[in-house]
């Protein structure tokens, strides 16, 4: 019998540069993206302890797989990582704590050598019922014209926002985009790629076909309407414009609207809703922060002009890269580890245990311990008095925070931290916002509910309820009986069991491209690319808003996100009586 203990380890989840490349230059079933998010990184001791040769069997609670194996010494023995996708969704843990969260970081798996074939997409979504890739990627047709150069345009990739980049167009195709980074370029390069240009709805015998626009309008205000207590979500990759209808929407529906903050910075903004925060514009930072401490984000990866944009360069205070101490702070040594000054590997979910002993410190409070978190008193020491001593000091936090342990209560307390040094110096916490717009849907969802994400209209009145109102939860306890979905792809991203429930209900996909989550869809909707074909507004992920224009005209027939919910919500409303 083998020995199980030797077999356990520490699943980690995480972005990885190359998926998002891959995603956004070859979509997300092509072969480029597939491969960059099947794959399972192991310290190599770990790797011939077990005996494993080229791939192995990975097993959680709720489901099993088998991954290539890739050695990587960032990694530490006892933990393994797989990219965020459809393989890691498999195994990570849905139950959310009553936080909203599910558990992405952290989750117990057991190892084991194995020559079963690699599991592939198509094994993953039979589990979830789809019998057939019923899919129809097609390149929109591009007309030509003169070349010009558009200036100032905005990336619509990331929280980032960057709006500074040049455009070469020839026609409708773009050339060349400068100032972007790699994900950047991919994104608009081939914003024409893989795209959904007719509307489709799934026939009774399972496959999809194509529909007029007001036949799928039709379709998709038949099932709202019908619905008893429908989910819409998604709302971070279209316009703050948008999102504003879809919580109007989901009034007269008496439904839920949830944003993918509930994947992501959920905690964290539970976690300002109980102490408050630090915040500051990124502007600021560039200017005036002399320390940088990334805690649980892979910034190179995930933001990969952050440090080009932000803090190799001159500002008006802090003369660049040279003046600012760059310290890191994570479970694996990530490409941030290898741009800092100082890299603090921790032990992993001991992120709560180390900020609290910061805080300690920090107030003269005496540790009987000779380290925490597997991190030494002494450089515990050296730590708080580097933040002490800054002028200016600045915390971003990445989902290495809020996907495991403690969750909500691992940033309250450095939110705390960030309070306390304030008392020292001037300190602030930024967090690491993903999709482009996730601030922005936050932000509308506050001024027309007062919560930021995860609000149901049951009662005809707004409510947030971590562990009830929040998607995760929704779907895993089959609560919800149809589903919107825009400017997002859960089946890519969600737990398998929140998965199971969502293809068995009425789902309607709005999106411009195909998604994973095409494949369970019974109504597909396509819609312009924003900040491309259409016009709207976009909050980065310090809060900042940012106007993003049309620099194209859209492909004839294909409507703005807009457009599709105003049709929609007016034809909710007639059918409810309200017009």
């Amino acid at each position: 019998m083998k020995n199980i203990e030797v077999n356990k380890f520490k699943l980690y989840t995480g972005r990885d540069l190359t998926q998002g490349i891959a995603m956004e230059r070859d979509g997300k079933f092509g072969e480029k993206y597939l491969d960059a998010v099947s794959y399972i990184e192991m310290n190599p001791i770990d790797i011939e302890r077990l005996g494993i040769s080229d791939r192995c069997r990975v097993e959680g609670k709720y489901g099993h797989i088998v991954l290539p194996v890739k050695a990587s010494d960032s990694v530490q023995e006892g933990t393994v990582f797989i990219p965020m996708g459809p393989w890691a969704n498999i195994l990570v843990d849905p139950e959310t704590e009553s936080t909203g969260m599910p558990k992405l970081k952290g989750v117990d798996v057991l190892i084991l050598p194995t020559e079963e074939e690699i599991t592939s997409l198509k094994d993953i979504l039979r589990r979830y019922g789809v019998k057939e890739f019923d899919i129809q990627p097609i390149d929109r047709p591009l007309k030509a014209g003169e070349t010009c150069i558009v200036k100032d345009v905005v990336c619509t990739f990331c929280g980032e926002l960057c709006d500074y980049l040049e455009i070469s167009l020839e026609g409708e195709r773009i050339k060349r985009v400068k100032g972007g980074c790699a994900i950047s370029n991919a994104k608009l390069l081939n914003y024409h790629r893989h795209r959904i240009l007719k509307p489709m709805i799934r026939s009774d015998d399972g496959k999809l076909r194509e529909a007029t626009l007001e036949e799928a309008i039709e379709k998709t205000i038949e099932i709202l309407s019908k619905s008893k207590y429908p989910l819409l979500y998604g709302w971070s990759n279209t316009s703050t414009q948008a999102t504003e209808i879809g919580i109007e929407l989901a009034e007269v529906l008496g439904g839920v609207i949830d944003n993918t903050t509930v994947m992501c910075h959920g905690p964290t903004a539970l976690a300002a809703q109980e102490v408050g925060t630090a915040r500051a514009t990124l502007g600021l930072v560039k200017h005036f922060v002399d320390v940088i401490i990334f805690w649980g984000s892979n910034a190179v990866h995930a933001h990969p002009n952050h440090f080009a944009r932000w803090i190799i360069p001159e500002g008006k205070i802090v003369k660049g890269r040279k003046e600012r101490k760059i310290i890191v702070i994570d479970v694996r040594k990530t490409a941030t580890a290898k741009q800092a000054d100082i890299f603090i590997q921790i032990e992993p979910e001991k992120d709560f245990e180390l900020v609290t002993a910061l805080r300690m410190l920090l107030k003269d409070i005496e540790i009987e311990t000779d380290n925490v978190a597997g991190v030494s008193l002494d450089k515990l020491y050296e730590l708080i008095e580097i933040m002490k001593t800054a002028r200016y000091g600045a915390f971003f936090i990445g989902m290495g925070l809020t996907m495991t342990g403690a969750k909500f209560r691992t940033i309250q307390e450095l939110i705390k931290l960030a309070h306390d040094l304030n008392e020292w110096t001037r300190f602030v916490m930024i967090p690491m916002r993903g999709h482009y717009n996730v601030t922005g849907s936050n932000e509308a969802m506050l001024w027309s509910s007062g919560y930021p994400y995860s609000i149901e209209f049951s009662r005809k009145f707004p409510r947030m309820i971590p562990g009830f109102t929040t998607t995760p939860d929704l779907l895993m306890h089959g609560e919800v009986d149809a589903a919107l979905i825009i400017a997002s792809d859960p089946v890519a991203h969600f737990p398998q069991k929140a998965i199971e429930h969502l293809s068995k209900i009425p789902v309607i996909v709005i999106d411009p491209k195909w998604s994973l989550t095409t494949t369970i869809a019974d109504v597909i909707i396509p819609t312009t690319m924003m900040g491309i074909e259409s016009e709207g507004t976009a909050y980065r992920m310090d809060g900042v808003a940012i106007r993003l224009r049309k620099i194209v005209e859209p492909p004839e027939g294909v409507p703005t996100d807009l457009e599709i919910l105003k049709k929609i919500l007016e034809g909710v409303m007639k059918e409810r009586g309200l017009m």
